[in-house]
């Protein structure tokens, strides 16, 4: 209470000769994480008073809450927007997997941990999040200031600190784009990457200066308002993660600096959020609580300013609204290696659009989800007619190579470890090559080359070496050794296809081609004059086509979609190791539902069938049911309550029911029942549910950074057989 009678007392001499001069008062917000949040109080607090801004000045998380103001936005306004934003899920960069491309549903969801290579050599991230998150919200927050690009011409005129990367010297910004001028003040270094403007790398500003009290002063400013949420230097007993000794590491410069700004500022106001950090973005509202508790200790001090501005502007509050804009054309800018056809496939704008800013930045994650760009930016200029030009400019990612690494055990494969190298722009501008190469008990390889040609028809070509060992009621041997119960099967597939797709909305795909398929199945349970039993050894030929739709929410624990893998294959000819061959076709799919309800239930229905026509002399080609691995190949499918291969058919229909109930975060249980029926033809019997066969499952799984981790339980009343099945990683 002494401190606020003595300013009040400072402040006299402005009261008393207040009718020949009125002070000019500045705020300056210091950077500080999630504990600028505080922030809001104070502006709440302002308000409250009457205390009318004359500049507004901000470094990282003070800049943008300090720019929001200044652009208009009502202190009430900035602090519901803060609470409603997820900035977890804003920082990590997270997109919803109905923006991922289908191929990266198909073929990418399989490694916990993807490296950049940089000319051969492997490096790291240069940060955790690109920032286009956050950058596509900013746009859409500064919608009403777009055309503003003289910070001094805002509502309340403003500026912000960034820090140029090269030099280590701070850059005040004051003109150019609100929203990237914002972005790059609040860099955190590894947090965010980087942001280039005007020719210099910027990065966070209070590396340089957290606390620009030294800039306000030089503006004229009379009064200077200083909020400070800065932290302190944590003991090494407390330094107890990355983010805390890093956090460490950039304050050391930083702390001293400010140290000399607080001398010159006018009213200094320093909530009590020590015991917060700058990632507790989950603790908003007790951080805005902490910076009310301290706001309110100065009302006095700001009444008395305010008392003190006899001549008052009335300052325009703006609403935030998302109106919808005719676009009249589309100016493309910074592709390189990608077509304006590729891109503009991607974002699915074409011109006569009416699109809201959110619906622009949905279309902007659909880029993003490429992870061909480093930043995507875009502007809307209004024309005389209503209409606008949609300018959108792309940094292309340098980052053309990657390798990924994943783990996984199951009781087929047994152990296995991933390589996954790809890399972009290896023969055209719009091409990707990933090869996953798979080593441990069972050696294995998948190798996808694609041109991705956006709004027009891609292609490309699929190579793999499938390989696996396992003990299986093989009924093709099984029935002609009645003293035989199992064989040790040995089962080779490669495969090369190359063909043509298109994709709609990132949901469907449509594509044909044509296959080279190798078989080599024999068992050495059985040998034939002391050579292992070939059950077939031939090379197939044949044509193929398929419709897939994927709108599952994500690929593991589904809560909710839709999804459908329709494949029809005709065998035209082969090298006929059996000497038996004739053409057939074989035609087969999944149809799958998810949906979630009480929040922590999930319903998953699965539907599967198989049929076969023109029967093929070779077994091979039956349809095998049995075990619960998610990585069969071929006519291979699961079924629990059931070994591994052991029931077979010319065709088959299945239907597998899941009650999913999520206890808390990644941890999960379960009940799965199974049902299928096999047969030549499994429509020549009226009664479908004639010949039955069943399985149950009860199961725990944990969503890890592996992938998911399951030890489920699975019976059969049919066979009485019990079976424990566990699991350990993402599928490949």
């Amino acid at each position: 209470m002494k401190t606020n009678y003595f300013l009040i007392f400072f402040f006299l001499p402005f009261l008393m000769f207040g009718q020949q001069t009125q002070p000019k008062v500045g705020l300056v917000l210091s950077g500080g994480g999630a504990k600028g949040f505080a922030h809001i109080a104070v502006l709440k607090e302002i308000d409250k008073a009457g205390i009318q801004l004359d500049y507004i000045a901000g470094t990282s998380m003070g800049a943008i809450i300090g720019g929001m103001y200044a652009a208009g936005y009502s202190a009430n306004q900035i602090e519901k927007m803060v609470i409603e934003i997820d900035f977890v899920s804003l920082l990590r960069d997270n997109l919803p997997r109905n923006a991922s491309p289908f191929f990266e549903k198909e073929f990418e969801e399989n490694s916990s941990i993807t490296l950049p290579v940089t000319k051969g050599k492997i490096g790291l991230p240069k940060a955790i999040s690109k920032g286009q998150n956050v950058t596509n919200l900013l746009i859409e927050l500064f919608d009403s200031t777009e055309e503003i690009t003289d910070f001094s011409k805002l509502s309340i005129p403003f500026f912000c600190v960034a820090t140029d990367v090269e030099t280590g010297g701070e850059v005040i910004l004051e003109k150019g784009s609100l929203p990237m001028a914002l972005r790059a003040s609040g860099s955190f270094p590894t947090l965010l990457n980087p942001v280039v403007m005007d020719g210099k790398l910027l990065v966070d500003g209070g590396v340089a200066n957290n606390f620009p009290i030294d800039l306000m002063k030089s503006k004229g400013i009379d009064i200077v308002i200083g909020v400070d949420v800065e932290g302190r230097l944590f003991e090494k007993e407390k330094l107890t993660s990355a983010i805390a000794i890093l956090n460490q590491i950039v304050s050391y410069q930083m702390y001293s600096k400010s140290e000399n700004q607080k001398k010159n500022v006018d009213v200094y106001i320093h909530p009590d959020i020590y015991d917060f950090n700058v990632v507790d973005f989950d603790k908003k509202l007790e951080i805005i609580e902490k910076g009310k508790q301290e706001a309110e200790k100065f009302g006095e001090v700001f009444k008395e300013i305010a008392k003190k501005q006899l001549l008052k502007k009335d300052r325009k509050i703006i609403e935030f609204h998302q109106k919808k804009k005719l676009i009249s054309s589309i100016n493309l800018l910074g592709n390189e290696n990608y077509t304006r056809a590729y891109v503009i496939g991607k974002l699915n704008i074409i011109e006569g659009d009416s699109l809201t800013r959110k619906d622009i930045s949905s279309k902007i994650q659909l880029l993003h989800a490429t992870k061909n760009y480093d930043r995507i930016t875009y502007s809307l200029h209004q024309k005389l007619d209503t209409t606008f030009d949609f300018h959108i400019a792309v940094k292309e990612s340098n980052e053309n190579a990657s390798v990924s690494l994943g783990a996984h055990y199951d009781l087929l494969y047994q152990s296995g470890f991933l390589i996954n190298l790809k890399q972009k722009h290896l023969l055209t501008n719009n091409d990707l090559l990933s090869i996953d190469l798979i080593v441990g008990d069972n050696l294995r390889y998948n190798l996808n080359y694609f041109v991705d040609n956006g709004f027009y028809t891609s292609y490309g070509f699929r190579s793999r070496y499938d390989h696996f060992k396992a003990n299986s009621k093989f009924n093709p041997i099984v029935r002609q050794f009645p003293n035989i119960n199992s064989i040790e099967l040995n089962y080779v597939d490669i495969t090369n296809q190359f063909f043509i797709q298109t994709t709609f909305g990132r949901k469907f795909a449509l594509g044909l081609g044509a296959e080279h398929k190798f078989i080599n199945v024999s068992t050495e349970t059985i040998n034939n004059n002391n050579n292992n039993l070939i059950i077939d050894k031939s090379n197939y030929f044949n044509a193929f086509a398929y419709l897939k739709l994927d709108t599952y929410d994500q690929k593991y624990f589904v809560t909710k979609g839709y999804f459908a893998d329709l494949n029809f294959k005709w065998y035209i000819g082969s090298t006929d190791f059996n000497q038996d061959f004739k053409q057939f076709v074989q035609t087969k799919g999944t149809l799958g539902f998810a949906t979630t309800f009480g929040e922590r239930f999930t319903f998953q229905l699965n539907n599967e069938a198989g049929f076969t026509f023109n029967n093929p002399t070779s077994e091979v080609f039956d349809f095998y049911l049995g075990g619960y691995n998610q990585n069969y190949i071929n006519t291979f499918f699961t079924m629990y309550g059931y070994d591994f291969a052991e029931l077979s058919n010319k065709s088959f229909i299945k239907s597998e029911f899941t009650l999913r109930y999520r206890f808390f975060e990644n941890h999960y249980g379960s009940i799965i029942a199974n049902y299928a029926r096999l047969d030549n033809n499994v429509f020549k019997d009226i009664d479908l549910f004639k010949n039955v066969f069943s399985g149950y499952v009860i199961g725990y799984s944990y969503n890890s950074f592996l992938g998911p981790i399951e030890l489920k339980y699975s019976w059969s009343p049919e066979t009485k057989q019990r079976y424990w099945l566990f699991n350990l990683g993402f599928w490949f």
